[in-house]
């Protein structure tokens, strides 16, 4: 992975950390379904004003029946369940259970676009979950059995992020990545309008200024920007090495919960955050493949 692209995703999902706690702020207004319809609407409006100047080829044929699929899971089903699970849960809760999406992921990556995950990748994923043990206190006896709905409804959107990754890539070798984002947001808008439309609108009023800003927060920054630059990443990069940065969330999100929605803390989530950073040390610190025997040739006399 290049050290600039390494550099923007870790920026990135710092700005992703902070979107369960927005979640979290805006559910005495918007349920889920609201909050998911207003928020890719927006997105939508605004990247299809910019159509016309997004280069590359649109999405067509069966490429764009994979790219509506993918809309669809993406953006309208994998966040309408974040959301929900935030709303029965805690934002904290959310921050620590979203280090378990790279192991989705990668896991994904590996059956379904042939990735080889090196071993030491794996066992940085495995110190990164030992530090999420830390943060959701793993070390007392007992199951947390109360959070535990929330906590499967949010995981289960990571099948549907995890489409983002598996079914997006190979679109990238024959569409424009922001022509992509552009389809499979409109049809992910299209489903959440025809089932949240209505309801969306008439909340529009109850907003706040401090919401919009909340809103365009997750808009700009979590969606235009980050979904585009996701997909700049992994067009060159292994889908599984650029979804070990999302283990930086859980170690940011506590803290962001506890600033913004007054979420406590305790000392497992120092320690915690220390291991997820070690975690992300030894799985992105992956040596350069060795040229072969070819490679090292000197080249024929002419």
């Amino acid at each position: 992975m290049k050290r600039s692209h390494l550099a923007l995703l870790i920026v990135m999902n710092l700005f992703w950390a902070g979107t369960y706690s927005a979640f979290k702020g805006l559910a005495l207004t918007l349920t889920p379904g609201e909050l998911t319809t207003l928020r890719y609407a927006l997105a939508t409006i605004l990247i299809g004003l910019l159509w016309p100047l997004l280069p590359g080829k649109a999405p067509q044929r069966r490429d764009l029946f994979k790219t509506a699929i993918m809309g669809i899971l993406v953006f309208s089903v994998g966040p309408r369940l974040q959301v929900l699970g935030v709303h029965l849960g805690k934002a904290g809760d959310a921050s620590v259970l979203i280090a378990l999406e790279p192991l989705v992921t990668a896991v994904a990556a590996a059956l379904f676009l042939r990735e080889h995950v090196p071993f030491r990748r794996w066992i940085g994923f495995g110190i990164g979950l030992s530090g999420v043990l830390l943060l959701n206190h793993g070390w007392r006896i007992g199951i947390p059995w109360a959070g535990l709905i929330a906590s499967l409804i949010f995981l289960s959107s990571f099948l549907c992020e995890a489409a983002y990754s598996v079914i997006g890539k190979p679109l990238l070798g024959h569409s424009g990545i922001l022509k992509v984002v552009a389809v499979a947001l409109g049809w992910g808008t299209l489903v959440n309008l025809l089932l949240d439309g209505p309801n969306t609108w008439t909340k529009l009023p109850e907003l706040t200024t401090a919401a919009w800003l909340v809103m365009a927060y997750l808009t700009v920054i979590c969606t235009l920007v980050g979904y585009s630059l996701w997909y700049l990443v992994i067009r060159d990069t292994d889908v599984s090495l650029a979804a070990m940065t999302i283990l930086l969330q859980p170690a940011v999100g506590v803290f962001i919960a506890a600033l913004t929605v007054g979420e406590s803390l305790h000392w497992g989530q120092l320690w915690g955050s220390a291991a997820i950073v070690i975690g992300l040390g030894v799985g992105l610190n992956v040596q350069p493949r060795a040229p072969s025997p070819e490679e090292c040739a000197p080249p024929a006399s002419l």
